[in-house]
């Protein structure tokens, strides 16, 4: 298959209000975000958060998802809230809903309605409910280092009953939390399980391999038949230090079909092409094959991965929606 001929939709492209971001610098809980996420940074993206960055929003997103032949994007503001002390979000699903208007059939909303048990169950069904049904959404992120308790806290149950309901897939953070002053102890893989065995028909798509327990997910995602992996943000490290992402990839393959495998992003969006090529090229050395056992990805494994996954999980045709050179 032709590089052109993928179809490439990826989740988790953050936007932030630039108005509201310039309001809000002199919280002393911004000074310890711009600390941590640099920490981050240093290992996905290859820099920090003072170097040059496009803005994170819509206009300036289409250019990139163009120059790296991606298709659609799914979009979701960034909470933050106890950054300013539960005051200021650094953007409303409002904000998101204005910024992809412009492109239909491109950048989708992918809500975010949290921090769900802070704000109450009641606010959160209702607004996920509204936007779902109302507002076209496809996914909704739920994001609890930012809450009062954990992915497995039964006081989330009635807003997985909700979402189960809607038929909406689950995207959650999971692993650690890496900015300050979230715990790391509110997104641990293991409480998926518990999730799982009470809502087996919810497709949950856990984000960020659940690094540093990227092979509890893995296994969990061969015990449970609607766990996905994502492989979000952390690919720009695989990127940089390629035999984590072959070990990574060739483990989960083990486990599942690739057809349980999606892409998505959390970095800057002028890295879009180096995440993407890593997929369209990868090559699983010959070495692990032998040693290891892993599997070379085949032409349709690339093709889900990219794609045609998230296509089928939220609905959306898989046809190729980047404008075509003249």
């Amino acid at each position: 298959m032709a590089d052109q001929d993928y179809f490439v939709a990826m989740t988790e492209f953050h936007f932030m209000n630039l108005q509201t971001m310039s309001e809000i610098g002199y919280y002393p809980g911004m000074q310890h975000f711009h600390d941590s996420v640099n920490g981050v940074l240093k290992a996905w993206a290859g820099r920090d958060l003072d170097s040059e960055w496009p803005s994170p929003i819509a206009s300036s997103l289409i250019g990139h998802m163009d120059s790296a032949n991606v298709d659609v994007a799914f979009c979701l503001r960034e909470p933050m809230m106890d950054i300013t002390g539960g005051t200021v979000s650094m953007s409303t699903n409002g904000f998101m809903l204005q910024q992809i208007e412009p492109y239909p059939e491109r950048m989708y909303l992918e809500a975010n309605v949290g921090p769900v048990i802070k704000r109450g169950i009641k606010h959160a069904n209702w607004e996920l409910e509204y936007l779902v049904k109302e507002r076209g959404a496809r996914l909704c992120k739920l994001y609890t280092p930012e809450d009062d308790g954990p992915i497995n806290d039964r006081r989330l149950w009635p807003f997985f009953e909700k979402a189960s309901e809607l038929g909406v897939p689950l995207t959650i953070h999971t692993g650690m939390s890496y900015v300050c002053p979230q715990p790391s102890n509110h997104c641990a893989v293991g409480q998926l399980d518990d999730v799982l065995l009470d809502f087996p028909d919810l497709k949950i798509i856990a984000y960020h391999a659940g690094w540093p327990d990227t092979e509890e997910l893995i296994g969990l995602c061969g015990k449970h038949k609607n766990l996905y992996m994502s492989i979000s943000g952390i690919i720009g490290w695989y990127q940089r230090a390629p035999y984590r992402g072959y070990h990574a990839i060739g483990t989960a393959l083990q486990w599942m079909d690739s057809n349980k495998i999606v892409l998505g992003f959390d970095l800057p969006f002028d890295d879009l092409n180096r995440v993407t090529d890593y997929i369209r090229y990868f090559d699983m050395p010959e070495e692990l094959q032998e040693k290891w056992g892993y599997a070379q990805l085949t032409e349709q494994d690339k093709a889900n991965i990219l794609g045609l996954n998230l296509a089928r999980l939220t609905g959306i045709e898989p046809t190729k929606r980047v404008p075509k050179k003249a």
